[in-house]
């Protein structure tokens, strides 16, 4: 299972210290989701026994500047986020197969729903389910998020959409482990094992996205390879 975490300088932790919590965890990975956190990803991964994920989570104004940062970051990134919030916003993500995971949708004035959904299968963009705010907040604010998440959870069931989990973390001491997520996730009316495959999912869409970058592939299922003609 992996986690999505802001490192330094986006977050307030660096990525070598959230990944020496996320082990402990047990975690097999982590998504780092940043603009500025470039560390030496190829070292990190000899030194630590968890994945590192090399992500962008783009946080743009409205649709347009949006687009153009997709089509920057994407050649460049294992993983693309693009973070919602407005209505605006979640239409563009989940119409954009180049978008791997739509965040925070209820953030802000972001809104969900049935077409929202619906497009979000169709074009196989995750929607992430953020338990952060259930866990870092309090009164109003948290039973107003808890509210979001089952209304998301309702549309993305019901229309099978594609999903992601995480707490959002930005420093290691915001990490919770899988178990507790699922445990969190059970009292505010999600399915314990619904949430260990939000966990698990980040891993695939970075080892999908990693095949595909491979330089054998060359479409979903075809790659590039010597074969043997039969006699």
């Amino acid at each position: 299972m992996y986690e999505a975490v802001y490192a330094h300088p986006d977050g307030e932790s660096t990525v070598s210290r959230v990944a020496v919590a996320a082990g402990r965890y047990d975690y097999d990975g982590v998504v780092v989701r940043a603009l500025d956190a470039r560390p030496d990803y190829d070292r990190l991964r000899e030194a630590l026994d968890v994945d590192l994920v090399d992500a962008v989570e783009i946080d743009a104004s409205d649709p347009e500047r949006a687009s153009g940062a997709v089509g920057n970051y994407r050649p460049q990134r294992e993983l693309l986020v693009l973070r919602g919030g407005t209505n605006a916003l979640n239409r563009f993500a989940v119409e954009q197969p180049r978008v791997d995971v739509l965040s925070r949708p209820m953030a802000g004035e972001g809104n969900f729903n049935h077409v929202l959904a619906k497009a979000a299968r169709d074009n196989g963009v995750r929607v992430e389910f953020d338990f952060g705010p259930v866990l870092r907040s309090d009164g109003g604010t948290r039973v107003q998020a808890i509210s979001a998440l089952r209304k998301l959870r309702e549309l993305v069931e019901y229309y099978d959409a594609p999903y992601v989990v995480s707490a959002t973390p930005s420093s290691h001491l915001q990490l919770r482990s899988p178990r507790e997520l699922a445990g969190l996730g059970e009292v505010i009316g999600f399915d314990r094992e619904q949430v260990l495959d939000g966990l698990r999912e980040w891993g695939r869409l970075a080892a999908r996205n990693r095949e595909r970058t491979s330089e054998s592939f060359i479409a979903p299922g075809v790659k590039r390879g010597r074969y043997e003609e039969d006699d």
